[in-house]
């Protein structure tokens, strides 16, 4: 059995939990989740307490058991602190705005590339190098993240691209003249 499944989730003063049919929805102050989980696990809630178990021993089961109370724990930690990643651009003539739903990137390329930002993800632009995405869904801020990241991630050589704020990037010694 999960060690990490066995652990109750606690829900705080301002957060409400309620399951039915396998969907769970989750509210709080920072806003309000919904999720579908797989039969093989059991949720249940008493006295602000999240319990899941397996449904049998099947390993299928015992997988799901521990996945399905880590993103319900994840989802009652959103709505009430919310998620939030931060990405750097450096180079040249690189940087990023934010223009109604959507995030403006000039990365060196012959056209601007446009992001549209996803309903419960906040996205600020400060210094047109900092981009904070920020909302209380785990999943969908690393999504955002790893999708702006994907349209130019840095390269070895100068350290041009868009890196996450505290990401390691091994950098390549250059050619050398003779």
């Amino acid at each position: 059995m999960s060690r990490i499944g066995k652990l109750p989730i606690n829900i705080p003063s301002g957060v409400e939990v309620s399951v039915q049919d396998n969907l769970v929805n989750v509210s709080g102050p920072k806003g309000k989740l919904e999720k579908h989980f797989s039969k093989l696990a059991q949720i249940a809630v008493e006295d602000n307490v999240v319990s899941v178990t397996p449904t049998d021993d099947t390993r299928p089961a015992r997988a799901m058991h521990g996945t399905v109370r880590s993103i319900i724990s994840n989802m009652v930690d959103g709505v009430v602190n919310s998620y939030s990643k931060d990405l750097l651009i450096e180079g040249v003539g690189f940087r990023a705005a934010v223009k109604g739903n959507l995030v403006d990137l000039e990365l060196g390329y012959s056209h601007p590339i446009e992001y549209p930002i996803p309903d419960g993800v906040t996205v600020t632009v400060s210094d047109n190098v900092k981009i904070h995405v920020e909302g209380p869904d785990k999943q969908k801020v690393g999504q955002v993240t790893a999708d702006i990241k994907s349209y130019y991630p840095v390269e070895p050589y100068k350290g041009k691209g868009v890196r996450i704020v505290g990401e390691f990037v091994r950098r390549k010694e250059g050619k050398k003249s003779a």
